[in-house]
């Protein structure tokens, strides 16, 4: 009991990460008393088991292993064997699982070279870890003739497409303390990689936004399949931009979403095993042919699902 009482009172403050809105105290506890010590316990176990195997290591210790892709659009994990206080990168909160064993951050399509991860364990030691980002070239299309509502929307969606970013980023901001992502990804769905993280286009002259996903392009109708087990937290069949468009939690603010669905089959509020169908290709929303966009996020950075594939 002492040491849930000790749990509670980390998270009792308010916190931010990575630029977001503060989680209040009253969520937090109430995550974190949901948590019984045996299954505390037993998550320590699992997760040594579960972790992604393919990653890099980039950092390994009798206290820690970091593992992940130090570049621009990776992931990274942390494990401990020993209880950690406080995590950051470049100045930036970073949160700690319950159990005080677990975190997880990433980088941005733009992460500057040079980064340092600080890591504060509750025995008052400290690792200081200077990490060197790779940095990537992008690739850049140049195209032509595109029709104009490709280049710019309409003035008279202007507030629907504000209304529905604002309604996107908010899903993506939910905490929750699920580690869905510390087991090996599948990739959600068979088909041509017709575009990739980080690239960007120019349509006739104009410099559009970095493309932030993974293109898959198959036959409207192909299955999609959840990549992890996660929980639902947004489902719109008809956004402006996006079309059918879904993203799932999978804990501690790794989120994923799939894009130019033509059917959800899942709902908000719902639970998702690895390898359930969670929807169907399409070329819903503004697309030139049907296929998955398939984007990875940690909280409000875009990180590049492409990095976790075998």
């Amino acid at each position: 009991m002492k040491v849930l009482q000790k749990v509670q009172s980390r998270f009792l403050k308010s916190f931010s990460f990575a630029g977001t809105a503060s989680v209040s105290a009253s969520l937090v506890l109430g995550l974190v008393t949901a948590l019984s010590l045996k299954s505390v316990s037993a998550f320590a176990a699992d997760t040594a088991q579960t972790q992604t195997q393919s990653s890099p290591v980039i950092h390994q210790s009798s206290a820690i292993t970091i593992k992940g892709h130090a570049t621009q659009g990776g992931m990274i994990v942390g494990h401990a064997t020993k209880a950690i206080e406080k995590v950051s990168i470049d100045g930036v909160k970073v949160p700690v699982h319950p159990n005080q064993l677990v975190f997880v951050f990433g980088f941005g399509r733009d992460a500057e070279a040079n980064s340092e991860l600080v890591i504060q364990y509750a025995d008052s030691t400290e690792l200081q870890l200077p990490m060197n980002v790779l940095q990537r070239d992008y690739k850049i299309d140049r195209v032509n003739g595109v029709a104009q509502k490709y280049v710019s929307p309409p003035a008279s969606v202007t507030q629907r497409t504000k209304r529905e970013a604002a309604a996107v980023y908010e899903a993506r901001q939910k905490m929750t303390f699920r580690t869905d992502f510390m087991t090996a990804i599948l990739k959600p769905a068979e088909g041509r990689i017709s575009g990739v993280y980080g690239s960007q286009r120019v349509f006739n002259g104009v410099p559009k936004r970095p493309h932030f996903g993974l293109d898959i392009a198959a036959p409207t109708g192909t299955k999609v399949n959840a990549p992890w087990s996660g929980k639902v937290v947004f489902a719109d069949p008809d956004l402006y931009y996006s079309g059918g468009t879904l993203i799932i939690d999978h804990g501690m603010g790794i989120t994923s979403t799939y894009i130019h669905l033509s059917k959800l089959d899942v709902k908000v509020g719902d639970e998702i095993e690895q390898g359930q169908k969670i929807a169907e290709i399409g070329e819903t929303g503004r697309v030139t042919g049907p296929h998955l966009d398939w984007r990875l996020n940690w909280f409000n950075r875009r990180l590049d699902p492409g990095l976790l594939l075998p």
